[in-house]
């Protein structure tokens, strides 16, 4: 069965879209992009059509990168903005990890702040800094492929341990995804290889181990697969690599299975981008009442 992410995103923009209609002002998302990366330029394509359907206002500003980290701390100064996002990558080196640190953590839609990314690897699920404490905010895109293994029941909705008794393989470790994934999806009771160009990391209850174990064996053994390489030299995953009962993700640009898992296994989800720019609406929701809703 092949689904689509486009029924998932539908149902959380309903609900978002309600509670953005009882708020006394639109909410304003300001997206940064820079370059010329085509999946950056489709990414914030979608985001346009998701703030027009949910009442928010948003704005692309196209900046040269040099100037980008000033433009980023205006508008973190700027009241009239609630949200910021920056489509990545920027440089394609260490200084993308400098320009998420200059985003204001108050408005980071997206999670990747060390403010909040140091919170996920503690498991730490609520900010008391502020004037109540306030649910912390994820990675959006790890979010939203969570959201969507719950609706089509391959992960509990409820319980300190949704994922329980699950094995999962992630090929991808990046900062923005890969690994934030990897430990969520621990936290909540999987144990989760990870895969990338360095070799294979295991993670259980939160923490990281050496593990192994090879592509096959984990393979065989997982009850879910995900995967992100954004590579056409990524040796694609085999349907005799996999159980039939396996549930399978691709949120990469680049198609990472053959053809022929599709119809092999039991659940395959092609992308997850609807319901990533959902979980950012709904963090720019969470954000603006827990630290702007009374600020004037």
């Amino acid at each position: 069965m092949i689904v689509s992410p486009e029924l998932v995103a539908a149902r959380y923009r309903a609900e978002i879209k309600a509670e953005m209609q009882a708020l006394d002002r639109p909410l304003k998302v300001v997206g940064f992009l820079s370059g010329n990366y085509p999946p950056s330029k489709t990414y914030a394509a979608y985001t346009i059509n998701a703030c027009e359907d949910l009442g928010v206002v948003y704005e692309l500003r196209e900046v040269d990168r040099l100037s980008l980290e000033n433009a980023i701390r205006e508008a973190n100064r700027d009241p009239a903005v609630h949200g910021i996002m920056v489509y990545y990558p920027i440089f394609g080196n260490e200084q993308d990890h400098y320009i998420k640190e200059t985003v204001d953590y108050r408005k980071d839609i997206e999670g990747l702040h060390s403010f909040w990314i140091n919170k996920l690897y503690r498991n730490d699920r609520l900010d008391q800094q502020g004037r109540q404490p306030v649910k912390a905010v994820v990675p959006c895109t790890p979010l939203a492929i969570i959201k969507m293994l719950e609706a089509n029941g391959a992960y509990g909705s409820s319980g300190s341990r949704p994922a329980a008794n699950r094995t999962v393989t992630i090929f991808n470790r990046s900062e923005v995804v890969g690994r934030p994934l990897a430990v969520m999806m621990s936290n909540d009771g999987a144990l989760v290889y990870s895969f990338d160009e360095s070799g294979p990391l295991l993670y259980r209850e939160g923490q990281v181990e050496e593990t192994d174990l090879c592509r096959s064996e984990v393979l065989q053994a997982s009850n879910i697969v995900i995967t992100g390489v954004p590579s056409r030299d990524f040796p694609k995953i085999q349907a005799s690599e996999l159980k039939p009962s396996t549930v399978c993700m691709n949120f990469a640009t680049v198609k990472n299975f053959a053809a022929d898992v599709e119809d092999h296994v039991e659940t395959f989800i092609p992308r997850v981008g609807p319901v990533t720019i959902a979980m950012c609406m709904r963090n720019t929701l969470r954000l603006y009442n827990a630290y702007q809703g009374n600020a004037g």
